[in-house]
């Protein structure tokens, strides 16, 4: 999949928080980081206490420390391209917008993690506004599912055209590119890329695997080493979405809940 633009030294970020368990967030990017081949480094914005049947607490780290963190890095190793991920509170998301202001920041990818799947919100009611005044108009390409999508723009989805809508709403507020994902609908997995002249489905049919923990995270940061390897916005979403259908299709059963996708599948040729 990344053929001669592999380079395992190509620098990338993601700022967002940590899975205990391992499936999400922090984890699930460092591993899609070096299952795709780049160097990735974190900043982390809130530790959360989950496993494979939920989130049960949440802690914020210092927006002082995620300042520093962001600092040191873009300071010294300046990633090729980044995401950010869970940020809950209106304050870390204006420092963490107000930091990379301060350096040159390419392909960002956004990916607004609000609701886990167990229900449990993981972005404050008044931290919404934030996130879209202040960091999605930074974005180079955002990546909501439907649910997301709707609670940004207001719009319900139920179908294709609802999705669209919800794009043009959501480019409207600055990025350049809108990835709106249909997983929550039913039918096919139909993702609607659209933005700077693109409007581009992607279909898959829908697998039937209950291990699906971590599979927001893991596309977005597909996309990051999609971005940072040089590929244009739609090679890195079809690769990417490439990329996480096989980790569906070879996801596990570990813990009493839903298991996680499998990152490394590509290096487990003797199965699950």
């Amino acid at each position: 999949m990344i053929n001669n633009k592999t380079n395992y030294r190509v620098p990338v970020l993601t700022i967002a928080g940590s899975d205990s368990s391992g499936g999400a967030g922090i984890q699930a990017d460092l591993k899609t980081f070096s299952a795709l081949k780049t160097f990735g480094m974190s900043v982390i914005t809130a530790i959360t206490a989950q496993n494979t049947r939920g989130v049960f607490a949440v802690e914020e780290i210092s927006k002082e420390i995620i300042k520093k963190q962001i600092e040191v890095i873009f300071e010294d190793i300046h990633p090729k391209a980044l995401k950010i991920g869970m940020v809950s509170s209106p304050d870390i998301i204006k420092q963490i917008a107000d930091t990379l202001s301060k350096y040159e920041v390419n392909n960002l990818v956004i990916d607004p993690v609000m609701i886990s799947k167990s229900g449990y919100s993981l972005l404050r009611t008044e931290a919404k506004e934030n996130l879209i005044k202040y960091l999605i108009p930074m974005a180079y390409i955002i990546t909501p599912n439907t649910m997301e999508a709707e609670e940004i723009t207001g719009i319900h989805i139920e179908n294709l055209e609802d999705m669209k809508e919800a794009a043009k709403k959501l480019l409207e507020l600055g990025p350049k590119y809108v990835l709106v994902k249909g997983g929550h609908l039913d039918g096919d997995a139909v993702d609607l890329l659209m933005g700077d002249g693109v409007c581009e489905l992607f279909e898959s049919k829908r697998l039937d695997r209950k291990n699906t923990h971590g599979t927001g995270c893991t596309l977005s940061s597909a996309i990051v080493t999609q971005l940072a390897h040089g590929y244009d916005v739609k090679e890195a979403v079809g690769n990417s979405k490439n990329y996480i259908t096989k980790a569906i299709e070879n996801s596990f059963d570990i813990g009493h809940g839903i298991g996680p996708v499998h990152h490394f599948y590509e290096f487990d040729k003797g199965g699950n």
